[in-house]
Order: C-alpha cells, then structure tokens, then sequence
C-alpha cells in the first residue's frame, strides 16, 4: 500500500508541475502584453504630436497663403489705381494750356478773324478730345450748388435772387477730375 501511496503521490506531483509551468508561462506572456501596451501607449502619443505638428504646420500656411493671396491682390489693386492717375501731373501740367487756348478764342472772337478761330478752334477741339479719352473730365459748376468736395470759393456775393443762394454763380477757373478724382478744384464765385 505504500507503494500505492508513493506512485499516487508521484501521479500527483507530476500534475501539479504543469500547474506551476502554466502559470509561469502566465507570467511571461502578461510581459510581453505590457510591452505592447507601453509601445501602443509611446505610438499613440507619438501620433498625438504628429497630428498636433500637422495641425500647426497647416494653420501657418493657411495663414501665409491667405497673407500671401491678400499681398498679391492688394498690389494688383495698387497697380491699376497707379496706371490710372500716373498720367495726373501730366494732366495738371497740360490744364494751364488748356485755359490758355481757351483764353485765346475768347480774345479772337472779339477780333473777328475768322480763319484764326477755326485753326485755334480746331486744335483745342482735337486736343480736349485727346485728354478726355485718357480720363480727364471738367467739372460742371454753374448753377450747381456748392460742393466742397469740387469746389473751392474765392468770394461770396450777394444772390441776386432767392434761387442763386448756396449755388455757384460763376467760374473763375474750371476744375478737373481725372478718372473720377479731382485734380484741380474749380475756383468758384457763391452766391451768399
């Protein structure tokens, strides 16, 4: 019976080895399970930061594009405005020859030499044409009301009725805009 006894013991003792080579086995695997999740836990947070350094990265060309897009438009902007009033000190050099032409036909149509007229006529005609193409428009101020925006006034005289106060009566020297802005303001006489 001790026999017995012994090889159910050693029956025994072999069962619970594997017990024990099976939890040991446990305990590696758990290990290995840990590493992985210390190395998911390192590739998620190294993926936070590169989508954080993607979004900033992302955010600054947004920004420079749009700076960049804005820069370009506004000196395009920059560049017709100046192509349409470069020709301005052109413009304001030629208004005092402009008066003088018309200056001339005035004193000439007191003379009466007709032929003279025409000529001169016909070269104010020809180069008025010519600065209105390029933008240069007179403006009207006649019977108008006073504008300080057009206008400059030299004097104010008495209205000689109730309709002429606060209007233009007459022009001393005619103003100009060039492509909508005003390049010499008209000299004017207001009624008061």
């Amino acid at each position: 019976m001790e026999e017995k006894k012994e090889t159910e013991n050693q029956e025994n003792e072999p069962l619970e080895q594997p017990q024990q080579t099976a939890e040991q086995n446990q305990e590696p695997t758990a290990e290995p399970n840990s590493r992985r999740h210390k190395g998911r836990r390192a590739h998620s947070k190294a993926l936070e930061e590169a989508q954080t350094k993607y979004a900033e990265l992302n955010e600054t060309y947004l920004r420079l594009y749009s700076e960049f897009d804005n820069y370009r438009k506004r000196t395009a902007k920059e560049k017709l405005e100046l192509s349409a009033t470069a020709s301005a000190a052109v413009m304001k050099d030629l208004l005092p020859v402009l008066d003088d032409f018309e200056r001339a036909l005035q004193n000439m149509e007191k003379n009466g030499n007709e032929t003279d007229i025409q000529g001169v006529t016909l070269i104010y005609n020809k180069l008025k044409s010519t600065l209105q193409k390029k933008g240069l428009e007179e403006i009207v101020a006649i019977d108008c009301e006073f504008n300080t925006d057009e206008h400059e006034a030299l004097t104010m005289v008495p209205a000689p009725d109730e309709s002429k106060k606060g209007k233009v009566i007459d022009v001393i020297q005619k103003g100009y805009k060039l492509n909508g802005t005003v390049i010499r303001f008209a000299r004017v006489v207001v009624g008061n």
